[in-house]
């Protein structure tokens, strides 16, 4: 195998086998073979790989075996945003462990940046066609992961609870156990328990929501369609995805003008905004520290004044 990396046999041999018996490729039958395994970025968390065989390129995520479930839960949301006719999404060739490995294999995408006009606009559309996916209530049919946080996802019947108890709560549970105590928590606590407040009469669509929706995680294809992918899905308020989109430097302009003109945002958008990015902020906070925690602060502060505590 000419290979830019070398592999455990275990994890080649399942690899192999894998690619080699892809029901859903365009080109079998098929050799066996891998031509070239060449490291590549993408990964924040996991160890990413582009294997090649024949004519085919796979994107590979490899991490620790008994981290599997992250891929599985990946797959899953992958599976499920396939279902907006309007968006790429990488399509799940398989999963398993194998080598000391737990790994995901995708279909490998040619992909750029949201750059063109045309393209950006075209995406903020594609996302609205997303957000009209909906459930009977909020939440998914299993637990996720938001980055290598688990993401809890009981579903409820009502968003405030929902968000009060699997987004909030949750990270606020999981700030106490590393240490953080003292006006973080009280103060979150707080405002989780009054947090229908900030609602009023408001029941969001249960949309289907990619979940971590950054511009890390989005990209466009050969063909100018939008392409999500490391997703968190769930049903919630599209809100979020829109929220999650602007915290770390957002997409262009044109992009929120397009999804504004497809499905028009409810007034009082900027207030739960902020709700809203504070879940990330939070996660942050656990995975790197307390770099997050006066910004978390702040605005859970913020929300506090707004519905009058």
């Amino acid at each position: 195998m000419k290979a830019s990396l070398a592999m455990d046999t275990a994890l080649g041999d399942a690899l192999r086998a894998l690619i080699a018996g892809d029901a859903e490729s365009e080109s079998k039958p098929q050799p066996a073979g891998i031509d070239a395994v060449t490291p590549i970025g993408g990964g924040s968390i996991s160890r990413t790989l582009l294997i090649e065989s024949g004519q085919r390129r796979c994107f590979v995520k490899l991490h620790d075996p008994g981290l599997l479930d992250m891929f599985v839960a990946e797959a899953d949301g992958l599976r499920a945003l396939a279902a907006c006719p309007a968006l790429r999404v990488p399509r799940v060739v398989g999963h398993g462990r194998a080598g000391g490995h737990a790994y995901l294999v995708l279909e490998h995408l040619r992909l750029h940046g949201l750059r063109e006009a045309q393209e950006v606009a075209a995406a903020g559309r594609s996302l609205a066609e997303l957000h009209r996916i909906t459930g009977q209530q909020y939440g998914w049919h299993r637990d996720n992961f938001i980055g290598s946080t688990p993401q809890l996802n009981t579903g409820r019947t009502s968003w405030p609870a929902f968000f009060a108890t699997q987004r909030l709560q949750a990270q606020l549970a999981l700030a106490a156990a590393g240490g953080h105590h003292g006006r973080l928590i009280a103060e979150g606590e707080q405002l989780a328990e009054n947090l229908a407040t900030l609602f009023a009469d408001q029941r969001p669509t249960a949309s289907l929501l990619h979940g971590d929706l950054w511009s890390g995680n989005a990209a466009i294809d050969e063909t100018g369609r939008l392409t999500l992918f490391d997703p968190a899905v769930h049903f919630g308020d599209r809100e979020c995805d829109l929220a999650m989109s602007e915290l770390f430097g957002g997409f262009p302009e044109s992009f929120y003008a397009a999804y504004r003109e497809a499905w028009p945002v409810p007034s009082g958008y900027a207030q739960r905004r902020t709700l809203y990015q504070l879940y990330h902020v939070l996660n942050h906070l656990n995975l790197f520290g307390s770099g997050y925690l006066r910004q978390a602060q702040a605005m859970i502060a913020s929300l506090l004044a707004e519905i009058g505590h």
